[in-house]
């Protein structure tokens, strides 16, 4: 008997049919991957991550749990991937006037968390028609005829306001003003500026801000508001010029003066006053009164002073930075250092 020997015939077009059906093979897998994640994600947006549970925290005693849930628009069973949280924030805001700030967070799976802060009564806005009570963010909380807790909250003055509407933030028709309060409002979030009376922002290329212990400060333009504010606090914390009465005065962008209420002279030399690029603008021109000659004594503290004027008013270092024994009536320059003259009556200016 033979042997049979056996062939494997191997057809030509075998190979062809093993990368078509790789082929077909890398459809099917990326058909169903596709399927599943369609699959997915439909349930993640309708039957998973379903609100079951909203937390309410914060200073919210103003309102009731239910009143901040439905300001929000927000209902148990809405699907925490589709909701718009900053369109619930801003209902919150607009729906309840005493709350100051609202966020809204998702807690997978299925929490919702509502964290609002109350409203502080921070300014008294004085218009044309009336006070508006302002929030220390700026929100306006009530259109009065009245002031309201003067002794806690100033006045501003000459803010022009866009708007009084209560619930509404405040903006003024002039943008330099509005950029003042701004920076206040960035002053006072930092800082319980409870010391100052008002705050006149008439002419916003010289703002007049009033303390309560008496002093005024001429701060010049709406520029570096919280820098001058800063500033006027370290003069008037400084025990060389605590219990006196006199007013403070930005001379440049740098430097702050304190100027005693002098008893030979009224008024000393103008203010100048700048635009936000730092150019003298034409202002109201302050008369200034004659002051009698006075011949500059060394005290031990100052020297190298030198009169260039008749009236001993206008003193002038030769560069270098003067400390001396502080004078009654006597001033001093603050910005990066300071120091003060020994004359009574006479205005120093130490340059840095």
């Amino acid at each position: 008997m033979n042997d049979v020997e056996k062939t494997n015939i191997e057809r030509k077009n075998s190979g062809k049919r093993m990368r078509r059906r790789r082929r077909m093979m890398s459809v099917y897998t990326v058909v169903v991957i596709l399927l599943v994640l369609t699959v997915g994600v439909t349930m993640c947006f309708t039957f998973l991550f379903n609100i079951d549970e909203i937390v309410i925290s914060g200073e919210s005693e103003t309102y009731t749990y239910m009143e901040i849930v439905e300001a929000s628009g927000i209902h148990a069973g809405d699907n925490l991937l589709r909701l718009d949280y900053k369109k619930a924030e801003q209902r919150i805001l607009d729906s309840l006037l005493y709350v100051e700030t609202a966020d809204v967070d998702r807690d997978f799976p299925s929490t919702l968390r509502i964290t609002v802060t109350r409203c502080i009564p921070a300014y008294n806005v004085q218009y044309d028609k009336g006070v508006l009570l302002v929030s220390r963010k700026g929100k306006i909380l009530a259109d009065n005829d009245f002031y309201t807790d003067t002794d806690n909250l100033p006045i501003i003055y000459g803010f022009e306001p866009a708007d009084t509407e209560a619930g509404k933030p405040l903006r003024s028709k002039n943008e330099n003003k509005y950029d003042a309060f701004t920076q206040l409002i960035s002053r006072f979030d930092r800082d319980d500026n409870t010391n100052i009376a008002s705050i006149d922002l008439s002419n916003e290329y010289s703002i007049t801000v009033n303390y309560r212990n008496g002093i005024p400060f001429k701060m010049g333009n709406w520029n570096d508001v919280e820098y001058k504010l800063d500033l006027a606090q370290k003069v008037m914390d400084d025990e060389s010029v605590k219990g006196k009465k006199g007013y403070l005065m930005m001379v440049g962008t740098k430097q702050c003066s304190f100027r005693p209420n002098g008893e030979l002279a009224e008024e000393t030399a103008p203010e100048i006053v700048t635009d936000e690029n730092g150019v003298p603008v034409n202002t109201t021109t302050t008369t200034t009164t004659a002051v009698p000659d006075y011949t500059p004594q060394d005290d031990g503290g100052a020297n190298n002073w030198q009169d260039y004027g008749n009236g001993g008013n206008d003193w002038q270092d030769d560069g270098q930075d003067y400390g001396g024994d502080e004078g009654d009536g006597g001033e001093g320059w603050y910005g990066d250092d300071f120091g003060y003259d020994g004359y009574e009556n006479e205005e120093i200016y130490v340059q840095q």
